[in-house]
């Protein structure tokens, strides 16, 4: 019979270290014989405390309570002196906090998912109400959405290695014994599972567990390119809707709890052009709420021009914020929302706890030189002086929203746009197909959910964003000889075609402790062509900057 389902084990194969091999540590830390304390947390076997708590009749502080008992006593029968300062509940508190997602392992069962495989968790687990309680939370919370089932001892009330567990887990599946891999870093685990005719890996190292996965499986699990993350569904999403003022609210999807980051978007997007960064930042802690900006999806679309200035839309954030009563909130933007978290920094820092945007760099205004007159002289713009006149570039680009947007969405490698001699041209997309092919950035599914965005409103609003040239330089000015001395984080990409990496070349004169990304072979699309390098650097610099902000100026 064929393989059809691949079951893991939490700890030891998704997530290091296993805590045996972190008591072993921690024992000789403490110079205690090898194997002592992973011989008394397993002493009394199916009747023990230990396996009461992984079938959930007691929780971890009621076991904790009952371990420093059990530990003392098997310490005196084995004539061991514990140290004075010796405790279940830091030993173990300090062995689970340490633990962090296999990668590796996760990455091969991402993969098995994709080939059509069934994939669970079947771990013994426990009731966690310690104080660290959140951080397996947030482990869990990370790994469910991945799999198709988890089983938990706790949760079912049978742990391995007991015979009955593994009957669950086929029942769970709906399969048959030969039909199912399962992976455990416990040779006595995997026992009773193979008796009943599953194939079981012993999983102590990932690299040969994953090269024996492959002999079984058929499949290419070693050295593979990691596959996108898990975009998030707007069906799945919490959804909400900010009043700013009469006839004007904002709509955006949340997810997460933590500090508050503000996800800002360009055009012409949605919200949804976040996707990917979603989960992950709400994975890091945070909670994240991506914003459909003034102007698109289901926010409001005042027709009038004014309405878009970025002294208003800066205003409407700040309006947003209190209405949500959030009294700071990290803000990250992309194109035009790199512009308007630039601008919430400058004007309003100390609603900003940190600001990082993509692709935008910040330049402050010249008293000297009209914005108008900059963008004039330089070719990469002429895109932006063809949308200045209101009805002309709405009627090319509402024309056909599935042309417009596949000949928009594409890598830097699938460009058919020029945003040059747009106006001598006759319009942005004259050279582009009638029915462009598909980016691989995107599914048709993608698209539509674009283009039903913006049959709501058209693109009236979003064009609205460029109308405002003199009256944002004006107020820009009112900025001219600040520094932004909160966190800042510019990234860039290497192949954007209008927002060039050299355009960053002096921010440190204005941020001068900004810190950096670089993001290689990446076009104007960051946040979908390259969401895994976005999300690794977001969420190292929202752990780092953005968590606790300091208490002084970095000035």
């Amino acid at each position: 019979m064929v393989l059809r389902a691949v079951v893991f084990d939490l700890d030891g194969v998704l997530a290091l270290p296993s805590v045996f091999s972190a008591l072993d540590r921690v024992a000789e830390e403490l110079v205690l014989p090898s194997g002592f304390l992973n011989k008394a947390f397993n002493k009394e076997g199916l009747g023990g405390s230990t396996a009461r708590l992984m079938r959930g009749e007691i929780t971890y502080c009621q076991w904790v309570s009952l371990m420093e008992g059990d530990y003392r006593k098997y310490a005196e029968e084995s004539g061991i002196c514990l140290p004075k300062n010796f405790s279940v509940n830091q030993i173990f508190g300090k062995a689970l906090l340490a633990k962090e997602i296999n990668r590796p392992m996760l990455q091969a069962a991402l993969a098995l998912r994709k080939k059509g495989f069934t994939t669970g968790i079947l771990t013994n687990n426990y009731l966690d109400d310690s104080t660290q309680r959140g951080h397996l939370a947030q482990l869990m919370g990370e790994l469910r959405p991945h799999f198709d089932f988890l089983m938990e001892s706790c949760q079912i009330g049978m742990a391995k290695p007991d015979p009955q567990i593994y009957r669950f887990m086929l029942d769970t599946l709906k399969a048959s014994p030969n039909e199912v891999v399962f992976l455990d870093d416990v040779g006595a685990n995997l026992k009773p599972a193979r008796d009943l005719g599953v194939v079981t890996i012993l999983a102590r190292n990932t690299n040969t567990a994953l090269q024996e996965l492959e002999k079984v499986t058929g499949m290419q699990l070693l050295d593979t390119a990691a596959p996108l993350p898990t975009p998030c569904k707007p069906s799945d999403m919490s959804h909400g809707y900010v009043p700013i003022k009469p006839g004007v609210r904002l709509h955006f999807v949340e997810l997460g709890s933590g500090p508050a980051v503000c996800l800002c978007h360009g055009f012409p997007e949605s919200w949804f052009s976040w996707r990917y960064q979603i989960p992950a930042l709400a994975q890091a802690g945070f909670r994240v709420l991506a914003v459909d900006m003034k102007g698109y999806g289901e926010s409001s679309a005042p027709p009038e021009i004014e309405e878009y200035s970025m002294e208003v839309l800066c205003k409407d954030m700040v309006t947003f914020l209190d209405k949500l009563g959030i009294s700071q909130a990290v803000f990250i933007g992309h194109d035009w929302g790199g512009m308007l978290v630039w601008n919430m920094a400058l004007f309003y820092p100390e609603r900003v706890r940190a600001v990082a945007s993509l692709n935008t760099p910040f330049m402050p205004a010249n008293p000297k030189v009209p914005l108008m007159e900059a963008l004039k002289a330089n070719p990469i713009f002429d895109y932006q002086l063809y949308f200045q006149e209101p009805g002309v570039a709405e009627a090319e680009l509402e024309q056909n929203l599935n042309r417009t947007f596949k000949a928009l969405f594409r890598s830097n490698d699938e460009g058919i746009l020029n945003t040059r001699n747009v106006r001598e041209a006759g319009g942005l997309l004259v050279s582009t197909p009638e029915n462009p092919s598909l980016s691989k950035l995107m599914t048709e599914e993608d698209i539509q959910f674009y283009v039903q965005q913006f049959k709501k409103s058209g693109f009236r609003g979003p064009l609205n964003w460029y109308r405002n040239i003199d009256k944002n330089w004006k107020w820009s000015c009112k900025g001219v000889g600040r520094k932004i001395l909160i966190p800042a984080l510019m990234v860039v990409a290497e192949k954007d075609k209008v927002l060039l990496p050299e355009m960053t070349k002096h921010m440190e004169d204005w941020i001068p402790n900004l810190k950096r990304g670089y993001i290689k072979d990446c076009g104007h699309w960051t946040q979908i062509e390259k969401p895994n390098e976005v999300n690794e650097i977001l969420t190292k610099w929202l752990k780092t900057d953005a968590r606790d902000p300091p208490l002084v100026s970095m000035l």
